[in-house]
C-alpha cells in the first residue's frame, strides 16, 4: 500500500508567494511575484494587532501561499485560520539557500523572508503544505512536553538536594529507594536535621512509617540501621542553620512531584479519549505516558509520512550518508526532530525487555560493535517501520501477526528441540 504526501498545486493564479521570517518580537514579511520582484514588504509586531494586520495585508495583496520556518505557534495558527496554505522550510535549508543570492553569508530578517518566498516560488516540486494535527493531538503534545520539562526540573532539584544533604545531613540519602520518592520527602519534612533523626529508635521509626502509610517491605530496624550507618551530619546550631535550605529544597521537590503526578493523570485521560490510543498503547512496555509521547510526537496526520523511512529520518534514527567520489561515510543524523527521537528511543530501549524480537535486534547490534545509544537507534528504526504500518492502517500492534517475531520464536523453538 502506498501513501502519497499532499503536494503543492500548480503555481498560484496570481503568481504571488510570501515568506515570513519568524522572530520573537516582530516578523518580517516579503511578497514576490512570478518574476521574483518584491511587490510588498513589511514588518509586523508579535501581538494580536500585529497578527491581524498581517492577515489583512496578505488578504489585500491576494497571497494564497506562505513559507515559514516553523510549523506551530500563533503566526501559523493565524495563517491557517485565514485559509492560507502554509509551507514549512527548515531553518538549516534557509541557511544553505542564502548562498544562491550571494557569497557573503550575511544574515538579515527581511532577506530571509525573501529567500523563503523565492524558494516557495522555485522549489515547489520538493515542498509540501503543512497539514496540522488535530487539536487533541496538539494538546496532548503540549502536556507531554510540559511533563518532560518538569521531570528535568525534578531531577535537577533532587540532585541539588542530594548534594546539600551529603554535605550537612547524609543520613536520608539512600535510606529509601529514591530521594524524590514520597516517603523520602515525608521523612525529610519530619526529620529535617541530624538532631531530629537522633531521636529515632527502630520502634519510633516503625510507628512513624505506619502513620504516613509506608507501603515498603523493608523492616524499620533495617532502615534505622541504614540511617545510623551513614556519616553523621551537623548538629546543634550548625545543623539548625541549614534546616531552612533543606526545607526549601524539599518543598520545591514535593510540589514538582505533585504537579508531575497531576499532569500524568491529565495525560492519561487525554490519551484514553484519543482515537489513535489503541495503536500506541498496544506496543510492548509503552505504558501511558510513553504511549502518549509517541502518539503526540508522531501526530495523527498520516499524509505527512508517506514512507516509514521518512518518519525514521525525521526521528534521527536513520544514519546520514555522505558520498563524494570514492569517499563514503555514514554518520549520526544531527538534523532531526529531537523530541520525536527522544520519545522513540525511550520506547525502543525499554521494549527490548519485553519483546524477544527487539531484544535480538539490540543484542545483534551490540555484537557488531555498536555502543548502547547506537544499538537503541538501530532498534528504534526497526520499530518505526512496525509502528508506521500499524499507524497507517489504524491497527493495534499484535505480536501474533508480527512476522519477524514469529520467525525468531520459531527458530528459538527449533534450537531448543
Amino acid at each position: 500500500m502506498q501513501y502519497d504526501p499532499v503536494s503543492l498545486a500548480d503555481p498560484p493564479t496570481n503568481g504571488l508567494t510570501c515568506g515570513i521570517d519568524w522572530a520573537r518580537d516582530d516578523h518580517a514579511i516579503t511578497v514576490i511575484d512570478s518574476d521574483a520582484r518584491v511587490v510588498y514588504r513589511s514588518v509586523v509586531e508579535h501581538s494580536a494587532k500585529g497578527l491581524k494586520d498581517l492577515i489583512t495585508a496578505l488578504t489585500r495583496t491576494g497571497v494564497e501561499e506562505v513559507a515559514i520556518e516553523r510549523p506551530d505557534g500563533p503566526v501559523v495558527e493565524a495563517l491557517l485560520n485565514a485559509g492560507l496554505t502554509v509551507v514549512v522550510i527548515n531553518p538549516n535549508q534557509i541557511k544553505n539557500l542564502r548562498s544562491r543570492y550571494g557569497s557573503a553569508g550575511n544574515k538579515d530578517d527581511r532577506f530571509d523572508a525573501f529567500v523563503l518566498a523565492d524558494t516557495l516560488r522555485t522549489d515547489r516540486a520538493r515542498l509540501h503544505p503543512l497539514i496540522p494535527d488535530s487539536s487533541a493531538t496538539t494538546a496532548l503534545r503540549a502536556m507531554c512536553r510540559a511533563r518532560k520539562d518538569l521531570v528535568i526540573h525534578r531531577v535537577g532539584i533532587a540532585n541539588q538536594l542530594r548534594a546539600h544533604l551529603n554535605r550537612v545531613y547524609p543520613g536520608p540519602v539512600g535510606l529509601f529507594d529514591a530521594l524524590d520518592s514520597p516517603i523520602s520527602l515525608k521523612f525529610l519534612t519530619s526529620f529535617s536535621c541530624q538532631d531530629r533523626a537522633d531521636r529515632l529508635t527502630p520502634q519510633r521509626l516503625g510507628t512513624w512509617l505506619t502513620s504516613v502509610g509506608y507501603t515498603g517491605r523493608t523492616d524499620p530496624a533495617v532502615l534505622h540501621a541504614r540511617l545510623c550507618a551513614r556519616p553523621r551530619g551537623f548538629t546543634g546550631a550548625d545543623g539548625a542553620a541549614y534546616v531552612a535550605i533543606t526545607n526549601a529544597l524539599v518543598t520545591t521537590l514535593t510540589n514538582l512531584v505533585t504537579q508531575i503526578t497531576e499532569l500524568s493523570d491529565h495525560i492519561g485521560r487525554q490519551l484514553a479519549a484519543h482515537h489513535d490510543a489503541p495503536i500506541f498503547t498496544s506496543l510492548p512496555r509503552s505504558g501511558t505516558v510513553r504511549a502518549a509521547r509517541l502518539l503526540a510526537e508522531i501526530g495523527d496526520c498520516r499524509g505527512r509520512f508517506p514512507t516509514p523511512d521518512g518518519l525514521a529520518c525525521l526521528a534521527g534514527v536513520a544514519p546520514s550518508t555522505r558520498q563524494s567520489g570514492k569517499m563514503r561515510s555514514v554518520g549520526f543524523r544531527w538534523a532531526c526532530d529531537k523530541q520525536l527521537r527522544d520519545a522513540v528511543c525511550d520506547f525502543a530501549n525499554d521494549s527490548r525487555h519485553a519483546n524477544p524480537w527487539a531484544a535480538d535486534l539490540y543484542n545483534r547490534a551490540r555484537a557488531r560493535g555498536h555502543d548502547h545509544p547506537h544499538a537503541v537507534r538501530v532498534l528504534a528504526r526497526a520499530w518505526l517501520h512496525v509502528i508506521w504500518r500499524c499507524w497507517q492502517t489504524h491497527t493495534p500492534y499484535d505480536p501474533t501477526r508480527h512476522q519477524a517475531l514469529k520467525t525468531l520464536l520459531a527458530h528459538q523453538t527449533q534450537a531448543t528441540t
